[in-house]
């Protein structure tokens, strides 16, 4: 079958995620559009290409059919059972970056480590040495497998352990953690990933808000997270009452996404 003919078929079959095919079949030919277009009449085994537009279709999400994803331009193992990485993400990693490069804290914990990227980029960037935490044996794994292939293992130390019990004191906390309320309805795609790496609770800020707890407790200086798109006032509040000073930020689709926060006490 020639390549125009297989995306128009898995185009037809996907509805409104027609661009997953072109997208799709890239990976699996590993050639880019441009090539596509160019060779459209070339004929190829279309077999293996069928069985995972099969698959993204009943609900595997792209990363997870490749096992891999891309974040701040670089390539991650992934694989099922752990928590996608998102291009919103990259606001979070900005803020981040730009508290240690303005501070340079010394004492550093990420909370939720999942595949490990906001670690791994952060100890790459400014070769500084981070604690991260994760409840995930999945997540610790894979983590540590990304840090190898970015050679900053000797840089972070993964912890396989519920953020409340890390012993010691930090200067700065980020986080990423699960912030979506716990009857919000998602597409099958992205119920493929871990539920207690999406859902925060009946209200969903409820882990966000026992992170602000744990930062205050432990009298921490800086604290960065991402939040869900309702969460900003709420979120405010609870910063204000443990005397930490936050700032907002939009996402490019112009939602509340991140905050940072410095203790003023």
């Amino acid at each position: 079958m020639t390549i125009k003919n297989a995306l128009t078929l898995a185009k037809s079959s996907l509805n409104t995620h027609k661009e997953e095919a072109v997208f799709i079949l890239c990976e699996y030919l590993q050639k880019d559009r441009t090539w596509l277009f160019l060779n459209e009449n070339k004929e190829f085994n279309e077999k293996p290409y069928f069985k995972l537009i099969k698959r993204f279709k009943k609900g595997v999400p792209f990363e997870y059919l490749f096992k891999k994803a891309n974040f701040y331009g670089l390539d991650f193992k992934i694989k099922k059972g752990i928590l996608i990485p998102r291009y919103d993400s990259e606001i979070l990693l900005l803020k981040i970056c730009e508290i240690y490069k303005k501070y340079k804290p010394k004492k550093i914990l990420e909370i939720g480590f999942g595949s490990g990227i906001l670690s791994i980029i952060l100890a790459k960037k400014f070769n500084c040495k981070i604690t991260a935490c994760d409840i995930s044996k999945r997540a610790l794994k894979m983590a540590k497998k990304n840090a190898k292939i970015h050679q900053v293992s000797h840089l972070i130390n993964f912890v396989l352990m519920d953020f409340k019990k890390i012993k010691g004191n930090f200067d700065f906390i980020f986080s990423n953690p699960p912030y979506i309320k716990n009857t919000y309805k998602l597409d099958k795609w992205v119920l493929s990933e871990p539920k207690k790496a999406l859902y925060g609770g009946v209200r969903g800020y409820e882990i966000l808000q026992d992170i602000i707890d744990f930062s205050y407790k432990k009298r921490v200086k800086f604290l960065a997270c991402e939040f869900g798109h309702d969460q900003k006032e709420i979120l405010k509040k609870i910063l204000k009452k443990k005397h930490f000073k936050a700032e907002f930020f939009k996402d490019e689709n112009n939602f509340d996404r991140v905050f940072y926060a410095i203790n003023t006490k």
